[in-house]
């Protein structure tokens, strides 16, 4: 029995998905962003968010504030752009992350970070957790296309609880520090 072949129409868009990772890597590379820590090390998980090893290997705790991103793109194109194939929603989701990869290690960004968040020693992203942040969110488009709109949310805002226990911050708590710093939550954040 011969083995059906995936059709080139299916192959379009992981084509776009590497072309993305391949220019996001190379953007990446140009804004000066190393490889990986400088401690010499390649490590998959470092669990400890207030480290100097945060955004320095592949994942880390705020990896899945970035799954959270995959689960919001999820549905907001679901919403925006029924009639477009699920595998080119995630190309779209995907390319947003790496857009956002891009800008969040921009000097502006990473300044606003240590000047309006509790990320006091923020350096930037290596590539390769740039990479995972991006991996992280395809994942969590595809956890939210398999869950549905309630179980996703439901999702979303038990990873919000869980990482404001766990490392006093979450993607929430990120986006209003970023847009309107609070003392009272970088204080408390500080408490870690």
């Amino acid at each position: 029995m011969k083995t059906p072949q995936p059709s080139s129409g299916t192959l379009w868009p992981w084509a776009f998905v590497v072309a993305v990772l391949a220019a996001t890597t190379l953007q990446l590379r140009a804004q000066g962003r190393a490889w990986f820590c400088s401690c010499g090390r390649i490590l998959f998980w470092t669990g400890e968010a207030w480290s100097p090893d945060t955004s320095q290997h592949l994942f880390d705790p705020y990896s899945f504030t970035h799954v959270l991103h995959g689960v919001a793109f999820c549905g907001l194109l679901a919403l925006v752009a029924p009639r477009l194939a699920p595998a080119w929603r995630l190309v779209l989701a995907v390319a947003a992350e790496a857009a956002w990869e891009i800008l969040e290690n921009t000097d502006a960004v990473i300044r606003r970070y240590r000047e309006a968040t509790a990320a006091l020693g923020y350096d930037g992203d290596t590539v390769i957790n740039s990479l995972g942040d991006i991996a992280a969110c395809a994942v969590g488009f595809l956890v939210a296309r398999r869950l549905g709109l309630w179980r996703s949310l439901a999702l979303f805002f038990l990873v919000e609880a869980a990482l404001i226990l766990l490392i006093r911050d979450s993607l929430l708590l990120n986006i209003l520090m970023l847009i309107y710093p609070l003392d009272s939550v970088r204080t408390w954040q500080a408490g870690h």
